[in-house]
């Protein structure tokens, strides 16, 4: 049984929500937030009138508020990977020239906070700065669930389970092979299944602890990572090792136990 979810709580998931850009409209948002949309206007006014929302007179459309820009920057002065992960990135699009991402758990989504693109001219563009995704679905996000203990997993499955019917080329089947795949390998690759024709490889970074903080991956055409697969991977990796090590010198802890790969990265067709 369900249980009901307060206001409260459907006011949280329509700024999760607000976070990808292409929820602007009010149809949008409450779709993405599971609102019915009479409550969902209801709650956007409320958030409105206290600065957390803001909505364009003109164009009706919702954007975050100069009250939760505030709770934003505080925030990002305390946790924000970007700075850390950003010549990565810079690094990684140059060298490959495609678009390379930092992804984020939240919940049992992964966010997207950082973009390069590459300057090869057929981009993935199927995300941007703020899109959300169920953990699993795309490879930054299978890196981030595979990086998580096997009671975790099983319990982001149950969670995901009514997102997943957006997916139809996914299946709780299908993400627990890839997430052994992942765990083998020591880097994520999903091709042709969540946009056809395009795929990622991705590798989770661990902080101190070992836990997932974020995840670092290469996003292009399924070819253009199948013939360099093994290439990605060691710049991954070597990308990966150098932020680890980053994390580890502020905190002053033991090297977290990570997953990695075989000495020599395997390509899909040694997998």
């Amino acid at each position: 049984m369900t249980t009901p979810s307060t206001s409260l709580q459907k006011a949280c998931r329509l700024l999760r929500a607000l976070t990808d850009a292409r929820n602007s409209r009010l149809t949008d948002l409450a779709l993405a937030a599971s609102v019915d949309k009479a409550s969902a206007l209801r709650l956007l006014d409320t958030l409105t009138a206290e600065g957390l929302v803001q909505r364009d007179p003109a164009t009706k459309a919702f954007a975050p508020g100069p009250e939760w820009l505030a709770l934003h920057a505080a925030t990002l002065a305390r946790t924000d990977l970007r700075p850390l992960v950003r010549p990565a990135l810079i690094r990684l699009a140059n060298a490959f020239e495609d678009s390379a991402i930092l992804s984020v758990p939240s919940g049992c989504e992964s966010v997207c906070i950082e973009l390069r693109l590459g300057t090869f001219p057929i981009r993935a563009n199927y995300l941007d700065i703020g899109s959300r995704r169920p953990l699993g679905i795309g490879a930054g996000s299978l890196a981030l669930l595979a990086a998580l203990p096997d009671a975790e997993v099983e319990a982001v499955l149950d969670g995901i389970a009514p997102a997943m019917r957006r997916y139809p080329r996914f299946s709780r089947d299908m993400l627990l092979g890839h997430v052994k795949a992942t765990r083998e390998r020591g880097y994520a690759v999903l091709l042709d299944v969540v946009v056809e024709r395009m795929g990622g490889i991705a590798i989770a970074l661990p902080g101190p602890d070992g836990y997932p903080l974020g995840a670092i991956s290469i996003a292009a055409l399924n070819d253009r990572i199948t013939s360099r697969e093994a290439a990605m991977a060691r710049a991954l990796r070597r990308e990966a090792d150098a932020i680890c090590q980053h994390w580890l010198s502020h905190a002053g802890g033991a090297k977290p136990d990570i997953q990695r790969p075989a000495a020599r990265p395997r390509t899909r067709e040694e997998a």
